[in-house]
């Protein structure tokens, strides 16, 4: 099981994004016609997650900024802490109900619970479809083979997972890729100083989930940067 890491300097590679943003691009249009965006944010509440956890109530925002024009979007934030303290809001369409629930929350001292939040995701998609998973999150301290077993079958209900890796210990980093790949989403990480390519990064996914491929499209055009790219991979 991995060790928390409190190394945040791994910068995120253009590759990597690159990689990212590429099979977002290739993935098929997630969101059934006439119906809203429906997007699950994930994150690690635990000790060493504090200081990213207030960077993400202000990014959050972005996320529903985004979609606007797509109809909205529906979030439900799920995140877990403690000594097996895990908690799932129920589904929000506004960032102030977000940021509320997210400014309620301090992080404390545990291990991590992602095959749990798996298993609720799965369980929430089986009750009604949602778009995707978005996970934050810095380290992972499970059995794999049983993370990736729910990880399969939340692939198999076609729901994607987006992994955002804050720090890139490697035993996380071998995780998360898994999960990425048995529910064809995608990983990438990021450090402490690439706030702005994470804003970027998670409105993005939330673009996808609510308008799907064209929407993505769309957005790359007038963000540029990084989420240009996505056009230039479509292309």
């Amino acid at each position: 099981m991995a060790k928390k890491s409190g190394d945040l300097t791994t910068a995120t590679s253009k590759a990597e994004v690159d990689a990212f943003l590429d099979t977002v691009a290739r993935a098929p249009a997630l969101k059934p016609a006439g119906r809203r965006g429906r997007l699950m944010f994930a994150m690690d509440a635990t000790a060493s997650r504090q200081v990213s956890w207030d960077r993400a109530i202000h990014l959050q925002a972005e996320m529903f900024e985004a979609t606007k024009a797509l109809g909205g979007l529906d979030i439900q934030l799920v995140h877990y802490r403690g000594f097996r303290e895990f908690e799932a809001s129920r589904w929000v369409d506004n960032a102030d109900s977000l940021v509320e629930r997210m400014a309620a929350v301090s992080c404390r001292g545990g291990q991590t619970q992602i095959g749990r939040v798996l298993r609720h995701a799965l369980k929430e998609g089986k009750r009604e479809p949602f778009d995707a998973l978005v996970f934050v999150g810095d380290c992972f301290e499970e059995d794999i083979d049983a993370v990736c077993e729910v990880a399969g079958r939340l692939g198999l209900l076609g729901v994607p997972v987006f992994v955002f890796h804050e720090g890139g210990e490697p035993i996380a980093a071998r995780a998360f890729r898994e999960i990425a790949r048995l529910t064809k989403g995608a990983y990438c990480s990021f450090d402490a100083s690439s706030a702005r390519q994470l804003k970027d990064l998670l409105a993005a996914v939330a673009v996808y989930a609510a308008g799907g491929r064209r929407a993505l499209e769309d957005f790359g055009r007038k963000r540029g940067g990084d989420v240009l790219r996505i056009t230039t991979q479509m292309r």
